[in-house]
């Protein structure tokens, strides 16, 4: 079996004997990281995770290993978050699958656990929402990669084109990948709800939107892919070499996870960046402008 365009690749669409011959080929699991948050009146909300989705099933496809069911949900409203939600969406609850940081931390190293105890001896992480969690997320895979012998690779997909292109949130950037992947989910006509009461408002479109075309998301994606095959490649020859890891316990995850805590404070998605304007007393965003996370997890 050799990966090509028509080979299966998602871990959840794959029989027994199938997910063998291609892990034996290709000991590499992809992560899918994604969420639904509000790209504008004009998009659909689960952009990030279905840019992530496209990104490693393609890379599969390209270079081999299996998809693993993705992670539709994401670190957001916490640390940076909250003063860039009060400028963009303002003081309303928009429709978003967000999580605190400790909790997604937690349970992003029982997934890797999951892959080392499936057999994989690589993690390829693709996150479609960036930022600074991707920060976070490659904090937590170093610490696992200190107690197993598993390669964890974690890039958001702006990462994956630095120098080429400049990614964006709901601007010129993303809409464009949008347009490309699934010009089905973007209405640039929808922009007329902006205006009407109820609707949310501009729900943070980028000031470029209209800028977005889908020849432009095409050069994008294809750029990103181009990036990932190529981190995919370097990681597949060493992954080929090493040997299985044993078995990871829940114990050891909760050791991993016991020193990581310890970095809490450290971590990007607890606290506003360096800079950034504080969020006003009155927003219902300030409870979230710093995360306690000692407090909220003992």
């Amino acid at each position: 079996m050799s990966p090509n365009t028509g080979s299966k690749t998602l871990w959840a669409e794959l029989l027994p004997y199938e997910f063998k011959q291609r892990m034996e080929e290709c000991p590499v699991v992809y992560l899918p990281l994604g969420l639904c948050e509000p790209h504008g009146q004009v998009s659909a909300f689960g952009l990030d995770t279905i840019k992530a989705e496209w990104l490693c099933r393609k890379a599969a496809e390209r270079t081999g290993g299996i998809v693993a069911p993705s992670m539709g949900y994401h670190i957001h409203e916490t640390g940076y978050h909250a003063g860039w939600l009060e400028q963009t969406v303002g003081e309303q609850h928009p429709p978003m699958t967000s999580m605190p940081p400790d909790i997604y931390l937690v349970f992003f190293l029982y997934q890797l656990r999951a892959f080392v105890n499936a057999g994989f001896k690589a993690v390829v992480v693709v996150s479609g929402h960036s930022g600074g969690n991707q920060e976070d997320l490659r904090q937590a895979a170093d610490l696992f990669m200190k107690y197993v012998p598993v390669t964890v690779s974690v890039k958001s997909d702006p990462e994956l084109v630095e120098g080429l292109f400049e990614g964006d949130h709901a601007g010129k950037y993303e809409l464009s990948q949008l347009m490309f992947i699934r010009p089905d989910l973007v209405d640039p006509s929808a922009r007329r709800y902006e205006e009407l009461q109820g609707y949310g408002g501009r729900l943070a479109i980028g000031h470029d939107a209209q800028e977005a075309d889908a020849e432009q998301g095409r050069a994008i994606m294809e750029a990103c892919l181009t990036g990932l095959c190529s981190e995919v490649s370097r990681i597949k020859r060493e992954a080929v070499q090493a040997g299985k890891a044993a078995p990871v316990s829940h114990s050891t995850v909760r050791e991993i996870w016991g020193e990581l805590l310890q970095t809490a404070e450290s971590w990007v998605t607890a606290s506003p960046w360096s800079g950034q304007a504080s969020v006003s007393e009155q927003s219902l965003w300030k409870p979230y402008e710093y995360y306690r996370i000692r407090e909220e997890s003992n």
